[in-house]
């Protein structure tokens, strides 16, 4: 149970925040991917794969950290 909580705060710490990026939306690693942004291509059917060919800068963690971000 412990181990789990530290994997999904470290996952949860690509999620940030700051006023000068994206309007101060959540966004992926400050790399302006507004974490909503992300939601709607998953929302839209592309596979994690798909998302991380199209996106060369996101890493598999990123998506998970969304996805755990929106639980």
């Amino acid at each position: 149970m412990l181990l789990k909580i530290i994997l999904e705060i470290n996952l949860l710490e690509r999620i940030l925040i700051d006023s000068e990026i994206c309007h101060g939306q959540h966004c992926i690693r400050s790399l302006r991917y507004p974490v909503t942004f992300m939601l709607e291509l998953l929302s839209s059917g592309m596979t994690h794969a798909e998302i991380l060919e199209d996106y060369e800068d996101l890493k598999k963690a990123d998506i998970l950290a969304v996805l755990l971000f929106a639980r």
